[in-house]
């Protein structure tokens, strides 16, 4: 009788024991996979969330996304221009070794080389030395009203481990290669334990944190479902506790669903077109010997035949607010009162295309994912539409993030016409301006975002002086100013700020900030 008891005993200490580990393993899906596993690859929400588990800035972002100490635990300004920083003292990498000012150095270096797609996070540094072992000082070029706002994408890499594993230079995606692209060690919540590009990434609890865990997950594992269907399949069937990026026309079924939830909240980021206005000749265009795109008036045309409330509407559902502006509502820098779009008008979009010379139109690609933003194939393919309305014929190429990176971004710059969405990842409108709108080449790691190469004199100068410029209303008025002239331009064409919405059971709870990144840090399943 007590052999029984015990056999039961010990079989129900082995279920629980099961259902316990279950319980901490969180598995989610997204409709796309990250670049690499090396955090300057590519500046881009999705990898940066996902590498934020393993590799962390001295600064990060709190859950209303504030500035906070990591790395660093306090900071202060000798001058206008020097920042010295105290680091964090404990703090160990995953092997073992002590995180230093060395590694600070080190990485701002490595940030700031060619091959980074992160250049921008340190182009108004000028130095970062080394005072002792944990402390730091970041000297800038100029005044740098943002600075602690531009340290919180900056992960903080191993000196020792990068330079042991020949990875002391961040690879080209698709043109180089290195051991970085596809390990990983860092100092964070999480640790890399497998890596399988374009289908699953898994990670670990580091038990060697140095941070109190808010989270109860011993194991997350994150699977690429580009398939919509099969990915609220996935959810639905329970084999997913959540999934990252919900098609809207499932939301209704999913909210409907025993078990499930859904998680909305507004987004900062901001879709838009770029359009080629550097190169003589269109790189995919039917158009030969000549840049239609570098007429105003054709820039103009595009603009007044999108209907941009439509496409909110109706492919998006509701679930995007038109925005006429490079960075919406909750970025410094947003004014209402610019941010009007204008409306459609395709007769007039006709007549500036005769004017320009084009009066039958002509054809053109629009560059497009498939897999990064909400209905990103179905907005280009929507807009297609439109464009036919003035007689311009617009193929859709759409393709994964990982190719449509690649090619349409630096340092190939492989497009004519694109779709993108930016989040300031200062929350500050400064730095959409010089990623998107500077001329490429004029600062180092300043435009190295600005795909289409536009370019403007005056542009440029309001960036340099928005970027050291302390007094807040004299800032704000410039940041107006160069709003207008964008706009006058035609510069751009913004779309829409979309809705963030995820999806899960009704068992996890997670923190959803208005940047749609992910930290696995903040998640529990109860």
């Amino acid at each position: 009788m007590r052999a029984k008891f015990l056999s039961l005993m010990l079989a129900t200490a082995s279920l629980l024991s099961v259902t316990s580990a279950q319980a901490a393993v969180f598995k989610w899906a997204n409709n796309g996979d990250v670049r690499a596993m090396d955090p300057y690859t590519l500046n881009e929400t999705v990898q940066n969330s996902l590498l934020g588990n393993i590799y962390e800035p001295l600064v990060r972002r709190d859950k209303k996304l504030g500035v906070e100490p990591a790395l660093a635990v306090s900071w202060e300004q000798p001058s206008a221009t020097v920042w010295r920083f105290k680091l964090r003292a404990g703090v160990k990498w995953e092997d073992g070794s002590a995180f230093t000012a060395n590694d600070v150095v080190f990485s701002f270096k490595r940030i700031g080389a060619k091959s980074s797609q992160l250049q921008d996070v340190v182009s108004s540094i000028k130095d970062v030395r080394k005072i002792d072992d944990l402390t730091v000082e970041i000297e800038t070029k100029g005044p740098d009203p943002i600075l602690l706002s531009e340290l919180t994408s900056m992960a903080i890499v191993n000196q020792a481990w990068m330079e042991k594993n020949n990875s002391a230079e961040p690879a080209i995606v698709g043109t180089s290669e290195n051991y970085a692209l596809r390990n990983a060690m860092g100092t964070g919540p999480f640790r890399l334990t497998l890596r399988e590009a374009d289908r699953r990434t898994v990670m670990e609890k580091n038990p060697g944190w140095w941070d109190k865990a808010e989270h109860n997950i011993d194991r997350f594992e994150f699977t690429v479902i580009s398939s919509d269907p099969t990915r609220v399949a996935a959810l639905l069937s329970g084999e997913m506790d959540m999934i990252y990026s919900v098609p809207t026309q499932d939301m209704d079924r999913i909210s409907k669903t025993p078990g499930l939830k859904l998680i909305q909240g507004p987004e900062l980021r901001t879709i838009y077109l770029g359009m080629d206005q550097i190169n003589d000749e269109l790189l995919k265009s039917t158009v030969k010997g000549k840049n239609p795109l570098k007429d105003k008036r054709v820039r103009e045309a595009f603009a007044l035949a999108i209907d941009e409330e439509a496409i909110a509407k109706v492919v998006m559902r509701g679930q995007a607010k038109p925005t006429y502006q490079l960075w919406g509502a909750g970025i410094t820098g947003f004014n209402p009162a610019l941010n009007t779009r204008p409306k459609t008008d395709i007769a007039k979009a006709k007549a500036l295309l005769a004017e320009a010379g084009y009066p039958q139109g002509f054809g053109i690609t629009l560059d497009c994912p498939n897999d990064r933003y909400v209905n990103d194939e179905a907005i280009c393919t929507a807009i297609s539409s439109m464009m036919a309305k003035v007689g311009v014929k617009v193929e859709v190429y759409a393709r994964t993030k990982v190719k449509f990176f690649a090619e349409v971004g630096y340092p190939r710059y492989e497009t004519s016409f694109y779709l993108l969405g930016w989040t300031p990842a200062t929350y500050d409108a400064h730095n959409a301006l010089k990623q998107l709108m500077q001329s490429r080449g004029k600062n180092p790691g300043w435009g190295i975002g600005n795909d289409g190469g536009y370019s403007s004199a005056k542009v440029d100068d309001l960036i340099e002086k928005i970027g050291v410029e302390l007094d807040q209303p004299k800032r704000l008025a410039m940041i107006d100013e160069v709003t207008k002239t964008i706009q006058g331009d035609f510069g751009t064409l913004p779309l829409h700020q979309q809705t963030i919405v995820w999806a899960s059971k009704n068992n996890v709870e997670v923190t959803q900030p208005a940047d749609n990144t992910f930290p696995m840090r903040w998640v529990t399943v109860k």
